[in-house]
């Protein structure tokens, strides 16, 4: 069961004193986006899961449901995985939390380049029975904040043009489509 502490004004984050199963978080941010109103599900919560030790069975549960919506050709990360993600200093987790259950997640990467600091949307996934009613904005909009709390200019992010529904939610929240190649090598 996640039990959230406090919550944040629209646009901050605030240290929580509670993570999910009872586990104490000195880390743990409550997150809500600058247009926390009524357009967003009422009662979710996005949190940043800031601590390897809040990866609880519930977390690695979540991701078994929603990876494989996202994703027919990768498996869901196990729990040393989500525990490495949350280690990571470039990689924010976040979760969409509403009564104790998880309904989504998103991942911002933020680093260091030589040219500025960098930040990524990736996975972004709500699950089926809550798509349409504001998580996936909810998620974005956290992240977004987050990235221009921590220095970043822009957030970058990729969507298969086979998503209708996250690409017109995209170009809603700001996104727009840049003039460039994405290219992937295979290893």
């Amino acid at each position: 069961m996640w039990s959230i502490g406090s919550t944040l004004h629209p646009g901050g984050a605030r240290t929580t004193s509670d993570g999910p199963a009872g586990i104490p978080d000195r880390r743990r941010r409550t997150l809500l986006g600058h247009r926390s109103n009524s357009r967003y599900r009422r009662g979710v919560q996005i949190i940043e899961v800031s601590d390897p030790s809040e990866v609880t069975d519930d977390v690695v549960s979540a991701f078994a449901r929603l990876i494989p919506q996202l994703s027919s050709s990768n498996p869901p990360p196990s729990a040393e995985v989500l525990r490495t993600i949350v280690g990571s200093e470039a990689s924010h987790l976040l979760l969409a939390v509403e009564d104790g259950a998880i309904l989504g997640s998103l991942t911002l990467v933020v680093f260091p380049i030589p040219t500025g600091l960098r930040a990524w949307i990736e996975d972004v996934v709500v699950d089926g029975e809550a798509r349409g009613k504001g998580v996936g904005a909810a998620l974005n909009t956290s992240a977004i904040d987050l990235a221009r709390s921590l220095g970043a200019t822009t957030v970058d992010l990729t969507s298969r043009p086979s998503r209708e529904a996250a690409n017109r939610l995209y170009q809603r929240l700001g996104f727009h489509a840049r003039e460039t190649n994405v290219y992937r090598h295979d290893l």
